[in-house]
């Protein structure tokens, strides 16, 4: 065999053996992190929502994220919930967070702010995770649903963002019945 013809069998070889090597990264990578996309819708209703007795009532804005750590869903809004934490805790929202029951995990570093609730009134009959519900300062419930409609959640289309504000502001809002397509997974054992 002639040098040149080694050269190219060679370097041919060697792209096949880099493409062989990507695609199983690629395959590896779709296999472990992405997850297929439901388009069905999700149905978010909060009447049976309530505060604890020693949180309802007048007082602060008060958000209660719901969250189930085996959800790949969370990684998602995440990042987001950490930039609402540190938005508007000093203009004085209270941020909780309410476990899945039976599951196990912790919430990452970023979050670690959030209060834990052990349980709230209501909260196993909701339909999927992650959800927020937001209480006014007189504790009514404002908001319960989503975070965003969609794959992934951030500043630009989150609905608590608007939500908080308007709070903040003064103005009433009554969101408590909500239609989603998103990244969501079920909450109760038999969904």
């Amino acid at each position: 065999m002639r040098p040149s013809h080694r050269t190219t069998l060679l370097a041919s070889l060697l792209a096949l053996g880099c493409a062989v090597v990507l695609w199983m990264a690629y395959d590896w990578f779709q296999g472990r992190f992405l997850r297929a996309f439901s388009q069905h819708t999700v149905v978010f209703s909060g009447d049976p929502l309530r505060l604890p007795a020693d949180l309802a009532g007048p007082g602060a804005i008060r958000l209660v994220h719901f969250w189930d750590p085996a959800c790949p869903c969370n990684v998602g809004n995440q990042q987001h919930l950490a930039e609402l934490v540190d938005k508007y805790v000093p203009q004085g929202v209270e941020f909780y967070a309410v476990q899945k029951a039976g599951s196990q995990g912790r919430l990452p570093a970023t979050l670690s702010h959030l209060k834990t609730l052990p349980t709230l009134p209501g909260s196993s009959q909701i339909p999927a995770s992650p959800a927020v519900a937001i209480w006014d300062r007189s504790g009514k419930l404002a908001y319960f649903g989503p975070y965003s409609e969609g794959l992934t959640c951030n500043s630009s289309n989150s609905f608590i963002e608007p939500i908080l504000e308007a709070l903040s502001a003064g103005r009433e809002v009554d969101a408590t019945h909500t239609l989603a397509v998103g990244c969501y997974c079920p909450w109760s054992v038999s969904n």
